[in-house]
């Protein structure tokens, strides 16, 4: 089993024997295809690659891997974390993570891992754009009020964003028309305060990462509920807050457009959350948790969205979770 910790300039790379667990060699290489090919001739064929997701980083090694013929197995950051964690507490290195996660991906069954198509990238890549000059604009606009002798060239910065962003949307309406997979962003346009650019990030996400079980797009979002108690103590109950965190805010506030949305789903269980005694952000949450599984269950099943069916709870075998909270 080979681990890799990707950075920017380096490969920090260990082999173990996938009986005693002992290491057989490590080495650095650069990161770069000329130092991923001479990565390939020194580690052997049959011995999976394991390596955590590092964005554009890890992306072209895996790539180059992958078309080499070579198996590359994706440790998932948060459990990859805890599991390097455990092995050593007091210091924190390239090379021992790369040992540690060879012995992490010795430890239990991992996934292939799994790489974006080009019009997919490209589509995220965009997105990603967007909210960069969405975000020079929100600041911007804080500067235009506090710096009013400035406000004139502010303005005008904050009115070229903008023309920018609208240029943008219409690049990613044309992509997205134009990509197959993914067309579920039609669907989701047309429920209530689902907009464009949350509809395509959601259906770009649900289609690079596959998640069998709606709960489990839920939990990558970070909208999934965590529960701290222990004996006695009852603890407290919120929001995970991990994984995509600009793809939560989206469908947090796609929820609170839901609510001023004509002919919307949702307001019935807003109302409901609030009388069981949740705060108005909770009960957002909630809905936006309800919306997020309306997005993936749509994009798997390559349904229509149907008002009717929001809330009705679907077939399922007696070993399936109930999800239609």
């Amino acid at each position: 089993m080979l681990g890799i910790d990707t950075s920017k300039a380096t490969l920090q790379c260990a082999l173990r024997d996938p009986i005693s667990r002992s290491l057989l060699w490590e080495a650095s290489f650069s990161n770069t295809p000329a130092g991923v090919s001479l990565l390939l001739n020194k580690a052997p064929a049959e011995a999976p690659w394991v390596i955590e997701p590092t964005g554009r980083y890890s992306t072209g090694v895996v790539v180059q891997a992958q078309q080499a013929g070579r198996c590359v197995l994706l440790a998932p950051p948060r459990k990859a974390k805890s599991f390097l964690a455990s092995l050593q507490s007091r210091a924190k290195t390239d090379k021992l993570d790369s040992k540690g996660l060879a012995l992490y991906g010795l430890s239990q069954p991992l996934a292939p891992y799994p790489v974006k198509e080009a019009a997919v990238e490209t589509i995220d890549q965009l997105l990603s754009a967007r909210k960069g000059l969405s975000n020079s604009v929100s600041r911007l606009q804080l500067q235009a009020r506090e710096l009013p002798q400035a406000k004139d060239v502010l303005q005008a910065a904050i009115s070229d964003l903008k023309t920018r962003i609208r240029v943008l949307d219409k690049q990613l309406a044309h992509s997205t028309a134009q990509e197959p997979k993914m067309a579920a962003a039609k669907q989701m346009r047309r429920v209530p305060g689902i907009g464009a650019v949350t509809a395509t990030a959601a259906t770009s996400r649900l289609t690079a990462k596959g998640f069998a079980h709606p709960d489990q797009f839920v939990a990558y979002i970070g909208l999934d509920i965590d529960i701290r108690q222990s004996g006695n103590k009852k603890g407290t109950r919120g929001l995970t807050h991990q994984g995509d965190a600009e793809l939560r805010r989206l469908l947090y506030c796609c929820a609170q457009s839901s609510l001023r949305a004509k002919n919307s789903p949702f307001k019935a269980q807003y109302d409901r959350e609030l009388a069981k005694g949740l705060s108005s952000t909770a009960a957002l949450c909630s809905v936006a948790r309800k919306m997020a599984k309306l997005c993936w269950s749509l994009h798997k099943h390559n349904a229509v969205y149907d008002p009717d069916r929001v809330y009705q709870a679907p077939k399922r075998s007696d070993k399936e979770p109930d999800t239609t909270n």
